[in-house]
């Protein structure tokens, strides 16, 4: 069974640039404290790695 990643926003992406933000929505989390479940996968870790700042990891 693959590894699950839980993702939550924790900082807004409101002031940085528009890739960034774009990285949130495509992760799916729309709003603070928003959490959603990825399989974790290297184009997913990508992501994360790009936005870490923003965001905290929970691995399940």
């Amino acid at each position: 069974m693959a590894k699950k990643l839980k993702v939550t926003l924790v900082k807004s992406p409101i002031g940085y640039n528009k890739r960034q933000k774009a990285t949130v929505r495509a992760l799916g989390l729309r709003r603070m404290n928003h959490t959603v479940v990825h399989e974790d996968k290297p184009a997913v870790r990508g992501m994360l790695n790009k936005i870490s700042h923003l965001i905290k990891v929970v691995e399940e």
